[in-house]
């Protein structure tokens, strides 16, 4: 029997691990900034066990390897992990035992645990300490690694933003001022892109520079220099930026300018990584970095944007369920990766598109019960006139990022289907017609959502609602909808998706997702409210309701929406789609 090459790689680190006299190592599923999503060179945990998950963290002791994940991947982490000898941890699940607790029940006190100190945060290392002897090693897979990938550098260009560059630092320098520092280190990539208004690909699906940023009320260093520079548009950005006092410095050389580094800096620890932590000899105020909670507030001149952005994204989401239809209905062989295919292409036709915003999930029937699906592109299932196809999707443009899911029947669909259908819709109309207190955390909110699967005693795992960047991730933070209890409060400006679901291991998974705006509801001697407008354009498909499970508040939104679809889309469509999408958005539940 051929032995797994994964199996392998982690016999490789088991004898690596005996010569280092290491107890048990941890492999982290991010990078040095602590990025969701990580360029290639810090994909290490798909590396060392094939799971390509997003999200997910390895431990391998010398007798057990398991990867730690959440419900979005179990389905998935069971089929990729076969013949690895990883077992799979759940997480977020009531009975969930996380790493450190795990450690604690497997190790004794003062065991060496080796850990990547470069894709470890401060945060995450400190909470490691205490009982175990901790050996931070960077790039620590690099030694068996042999053809590992080095940090890329991809073409950098300046955009257009609510705020100018120069606007941001003097903010950001008056932050410095209140908190009484001298310095800020920032490391989150979106944060630098933001404040810097600038954009690349050094990470697939977000246009993002791997780079440092150190920020002092009189100077500015960005250790940004990978390679010789060539590229003519990386140049200018560069010489713009000089021109106005940013330093460009070598990514590399970050711990040493830290580490000479005198005054007071503060550092977001969950973001910083032990490496860089571990250099300061300097006074440090570990806090959240203000960035993260200004950028999330679109200005009025990027919400404009955004709007745009979301009419020419649906148009083109429109167009691919037009000629999905039809294709299907006319018995032509449609697998999940041609509709993948044939959508990227309607969104390539926008001018000012830049790419997708993360990998398009295109899953018919079983598939869509997988939240994170990888269509495959050889041999994918085909689609068929009947049942469910779930597509969620999203583009980066220079005027926004967009999100959108849309699962719509193929054909006749099951009662069972057409009441999932149906109670994901209900839950996603919660959500969006939600009035709250300003300043309401997110998970305060989630129920609104959630409600109408409880009272059928159905679930989902993954959260309901996160935020969305200005042409950055389509993943963004601080505030979230979800179950967790974050503080984070909603405020006017934030996009954020309302994205329930439903799955059903082996049968089919259904998700209705629209980008939500947060605005103004109102102020009353109770105090001022807030509530979401949507900017996704793209219809509801009303064909597998069963609109005894809606009330006629719902129906009435759901007619109103699609209206507002049809009004907005139709300078954009040609005749034959537009004459389609007349009928698809005409209203439901009225009475002759």
């Amino acid at each position: 029997m051929e032995t797994n090459k994964y199996a392998e790689r982690i016999e490789a680190l088991r004898a690596l691990m005996r010569g280092r006299g290491w107890d048990a190592v941890i492999v982290g599923g991010s990078d040095p900034h602590q990025s969701e999503y990580p360029a290639e060179r810090w994909k290490q945990v798909r590396w060392l066990t094939g799971f390509t998950g997003e999200a997910g963290d390895v431990v391998v002791t010398l007798d057990h390897a398991g990867l730690w994940t959440d419900s979005r991947y179990f389905i998935q982490a069971v089929e990729q992990l076969e013949g690895t000898g990883v077992v799979l941890h759940k997480t977020r699940v009531p009975e969930q035992v996380l790493i450190p607790e795990w450690l604690r029940s497997r190790l004794d006190e003062g065991a060496v645990v080796a850990f990547d100190s470069l894709c470890t945060s401060a945060q995450d290392g400190r909470e490691l300490g205490g009982t175990f002897a901790l050996a931070g090693v960077p790039d620590l897979l690099s030694v068996l690694w042999e053809d590992r990938p080095g940090v890329p550098q991809t073409s950098i260009f300046r955009i257009k933003a609510g705020e100018s560059r120069e606007e941001k630092m003097e903010w950001l320098r008056g932050e410095l001022s209140e908190r009484g520092c001298d310095a800020i280190l920032l490391s989150a990539l979106d944060e630098i892109a933001w404040l810097l208004n600038v954009r690349a690909s050094d990470i697939e699906y977000n246009p993002m520079v791997i780079s440092y940023l150190l920020v002092g009320q009189d100077f500015a260093k960005w250790f940004v220099l990978k390679e010789e520079v060539e590229d003519p548009v990386t140049e200018e950005t560069f010489d713009a930026l000089s021109g106005d006092g940013i330093e460009l410095l070598p990514y590399a050389e970050v711990g040493l300018e830290l580490s000479a580094f005198e005054g007071r800096l503060w550092l977001d620890s969950t973001t910083a990584n032990c490496e860089l932590r571990g250099v300061c000899s300097c006074e440090v105020v570990e806090a959240p970095s203000p960035v993260a909670r200004r950028k999330e507030q679109k200005s009025p001149q990027e919400i404009e944007w955004i709007r745009e952005a979301h009419l020419r994204d649906g148009a083109a989401v429109e167009k691919f369920l037009y000629w999905l239809e039809k294709s299907v209905q006319a018995g032509k062989r449609v697998s999940e990766w041609d509709a993948a295919l044939k959508l990227g292409q309607y969104r390539a036709e926008i001018e000012d598109y830049q790419g997708d915003s993360f990998e398009t999930i295109s899953a018919y029937g079983p598939s869509g019960a997988l939240p994170h699906y990888i269509t495959p592109r050889t041999d994918a299932p085909l689609i068929e006139p009947r049942g469910l196809y779930l597509c969620d999707s999203g583009g980066q443009y220079l005027s926004g990022t967009t999100d959108i899911t849309r699962t719509v029947p193929m054909g006749e669909c099951t009662a069972e289907e057409i009441r999932d259908y149906t109670l994901v819709l209900k839950a996603h109309i919660g959500l969006a017609t939600a009035v709250f207190p300003a300043g309401t955390p997110g998970g305060r909110i989630d129920a609104a959502a959630r409600l109408p699967l409880w009272r059928s005693l159905m679930d989902y795992g993954h959260g309901t609602g996160h935020g969305v960047g200005f042409f950055l991730g389509v993943h963004e933070g601080p505030h979230q909808i979800r179950q967790n209890l974050d503080p984070t409060p909603m405020v006017e400006g934030m996009v954020t998706s309302d994205e329930p679901g439903l799955y059903r291991e082996g049968k089919h998974g259904i998700r209705h997702e629209n980008l939500l705006l947060t605005v103004d509801a109102g102020t009353t001697e109770f105090g001022h409210f807030l509530r979401f407008e949507p900017l996704t354009m793209c219809h509801f498909d009303t064909s597998a309701l069963d609109l005894n499970l809606l009330d006629k508040w719902e129906i009435d939104w759901l007619n109103e929406y699609n209206s507002s679809v049809f009004e907005h889309l139709g300078t954009l469509l040609d005749e034959d789609v537009l004459e389609w999408l007349r009928v698809k958005t005409a209203p439901v539940g009225l009475e002759s």
